[in-house]
């Protein structure tokens, strides 16, 4: 029965996905571009994350225009493999420590969605498919 109600949007599913991950990435992004660069790499350095000054903006980038592409359908599996990188990473330097509520609990969510957009690339509708 419920086949017969949603089968029919069964091709919007990877589109749901993308959205959800999208967002928590581009709001993340908008995040740290609002605390400023400085506010991000000192963060970082307090981790102990090598080039900090430098590795802070490549994050913030990534997660901002990466979530907003993975939301558009562009690059999705390149742009997914780049925000596992960095998800992997906040993992083994903050939030492990912490736990799992309220540590590495969202990690691992994303870490779930952004895997099955490698696997399966970004569905429809996508803006100019994928790499």
């Amino acid at each position: 029965m419920l086949e017969e109600i949603f089968g029919h949007y069964r091709d919007y599913s990877l589109f749901v996905l993308r959205a959800f991950v999208g967002i928590v990435f581009l709001t993340h992004g908008t995040l740290k571009f609002l605390g400023g660069v400085q506010g991000f790499a000192g963060y970082l350095e307090q981790l102990g994350v090598p080039l900090p000054g430098l590795m802070a903006p490549i994050v913030m980038a990534i997660e901002f225009f990466g979530g907003l592409a993975i939301i558009l359908g562009t690059a999705t599996r390149l742009v997914a493999l780049l925000l596992i990188g960095i998800m992997l990473v906040a993992m083994l330097t903050v939030t492990l420590k912490v736990g799992f509520a309220g540590g590495y609990d969202l990690n691992l969510a994303c870490l779930g969605g952004l895997l099955a957009l490698l696997l399966a690339g970004p569905g429809k509708p996508a803006v100019g498919g994928d790499l």
